[in-house]
């Protein structure tokens, strides 16, 4: 059995919408794209050298994998992200694209949610879903999300998609890491618990989470 964790960088309002570039995703007339350039720089001091290498497979939607196949195959592997990413099966949610060009990748055929099912049901190891809100926001619905790791940038945005919609129910979350960077990211490692129908009782703890070098556990296989 393995584990699914969502990666997904943040605005402190919640925002996913074009992170990366100006022209990335216009929906609804979003006029902010571009917004987590400033913090990329820093987001190497809160991930561990081997990121990535307990990932055995990657899920993403259509949007998503056509930006990344637009950047990633031609990355060095002295990259670690690339060389995790080029090397490691990637199934894409899509009914338009048949014909995928980045090795190692194929479509996620039939029902998403069965197919993740199914996926996760096999082997060992991590599948990771990166950016792809819409999937994830089926795949946490469904109740098949393990972990969230987020990267919160130091900004409110006002406007654009957010990550998180609706769930059949509320949803317990432990806080198994936490991070900052230079530029004021916060990195965020969350293990999902089961849905509640209440607010959970407080208790008190003697311990904290660890620094940024603990970041690398979210990566381990399920227990």
């Amino acid at each position: 059995m393995r584990k699914v964790a969502i990666v997904e960088f943040l605005s402190v309002d919640g925002v996913m919408q074009g992170l990366g570039s100006p022209e990335e995703d216009r929906d609804g007339g979003f006029e902010h794209g571009g917004w987590g350039a400033p913090y990329g720089a820093a987001v190497g001091e809160v991930l561990s050298p081997d990121v990535g290498a307990h990932t055995s497979a990657y899920v993403m939607g259509r949007r998503t994998y056509q930006k990344m196949a637009e950047f990633w195959p031609t990355q060095p592997d002295t990259n670690p992200m690339a060389a995790s990413l080029n090397s490691t099966p990637k199934h894409v949610a899509t009914r338009t694209l048949d014909d995928l060009a980045w090795s190692g990748a194929s479509v996620l055929e039939g029902d998403v949610i069965e197919a993740v099912a199914g996926l996760k049901a096999e082997g060992k190891g991590t599948i990771v879903a990166l950016g792809s809100g819409d999937l994830v926001r089926q795949l946490m619905s469904a109740g098949l999300v393990d972990e969230l790791r987020l990267f919160v940038h130091p900004l409110l945005l006002g406007t654009g998609k957010r990550l998180f919609g609706d769930l059949p129910s509320p949803c317990s979350l432990r806080l198994e890491d936490i991070a900052s960077t230079s530029l004021g990211t916060v990195a965020l490692t969350y293990a999902v618990g089961q849905s509640i129908s209440s607010t959970p009782s407080t208790s008190s703890s003697s311990s904290s989470p660890g620094g940024a070098g603990s970041l690398a556990a979210a990566d381990q296989p399920a227990r």
